[in-house]
């Protein structure tokens, strides 16, 4: 039996160069959790897509190893490809076939005996059993996108791989997804998902990694990420209208809304001192009264932006360094 202490996915310095050049992962290490939810973040061509095919055997990497549950993904591809179901961002099923027996026929592929009750509770579980006899041609998008989590399902792995599951979908559609991923992972599934749908990852992760120019740039879990790269706002409703802030409250971070109506304060969580007493005791000097507070922590959609941000500029140096002086590149 495996330790459950032990990450049921292992990559360890996983790196995938294509014939013409490009490298599309530098370095990669990652350790997944048996039985977590991990959402993977970056903007398109981050390397979002070739990660998750290299652990599923799909793209071979050019350097580093994967292992799921101990074993090797190219020593051990039976064992391991039988524990993963994936879920492609194309449709790629077959237009004239039910829905019932597409399931199945994937069933098949992994040498798993034929198993209808089986079937019917993944289907009922997707609510695609009304849809059984239906060619696939005749469904829609979402529906189509449930078939291709059913045939991922269909030979009971124990790790599902969703490649932007939501992608093209409608917000209602988007909401009936994230419920049945959750449902997938009470029932002991693994689930990695890529998205670049920051409410996404911030509704059903429980951790979030991050990537960008083919690098994990961060992997933590969803409330730490933000507790310690978000920032922390303080908006003060005034009493009165200022034209603007007196000279005495010159300081970082502190700003006059447009209608002159609220001070914000940002200022960072993980501060030894956040300057919040101070700045009450500027406003109490100034004569400057407040009737309301209230406080918003920033979201992760900008702790994302930021961290991209940061990453792109810090590649950028890199690249004028190695034009600079290839040697001292190295």
């Amino acid at each position: 039996m495996l330790d459950s202490a032990l990450p049921l996915i292992s990559v360890k310095n996983l790196e995938k160069t294509y014939d013409g050049g490009f490298q599309a992962l530098k370095d990669v290490s990652l350790d997944i959790k048996r039985g977590e939810i991990l959402a993977l973040l970056g903007p398109n061509g981050a390397g979002k897509t070739t990660l998750i095919s290299a652990i599923c055997g799909i793209v071979t990497p050019t350097g580093g190893t994967v292992t799921v549950a101990g074993h090797d993904i190219i020593k051990d591809y039976r064992k391991t490809r039988s524990m993963i179901g994936l879920v492609p961002q194309e449709l790629t099923t077959d237009a004239f076939e039910t829905v019932f027996a597409t399931v199945s026929f994937s069933r098949g592929l992994f040498g798993k005996k034929r198993d209808d009750a089986f079937v019917e509770k993944t289907l009922k579980s997707l609510s695609l059993w009304d849809k059984k006899d239906n060619k696939i041609i005749q469904l829609s998008g979402g529906m189509k996108r449930r078939v291709l989590i059913a045939k991922a399902l269909s030979h009971e792995p124990d790790i599902l791989f969703l490649d932007e599951p939501t992608a093209g979908v409608d917000v209602e559609l988007r909401k009936d997804m994230w419920q049945v991923v959750r449902e997938l992972r009470e029932s002991g599934v693994t689930i990695i998902l890529t998205t670049h749908y920051i409410e996404e990852a911030e509704e059903i992760a429980d951790r979030v990694g991050v990537i960008a120019h083919g690098e994990i740039i961060l992997v933590e879990d969803k409330a730490e990420l933000m507790a310690k790269l978000g920032k922390k706002m303080l908006m003060l409703d005034l009493h009165e209208p200022l034209k603007a802030l007196p000279d005495a409250l010159n300081r970082d971070g502190l700003e006059l809304s447009e209608t002159g109506e609220q001070i914000i304060y940002t200022y960072n969580t993980q501060g030894e001192r956040t300057g919040i007493t101070s700045l009450l005791q500027d406003l109490s000097d100034a004569g400057i009264r407040f009737r309301d507070l209230n406080t918003k922590q920033s979201s992760l959609e900008e702790i994302f932006v930021t961290l991209v941000h940061e990453d792109s500029a810090q590649s950028k140096l890199n690249d004028e360094t190695k034009a600079k002086d290839p040697a001292e590149a190295t």
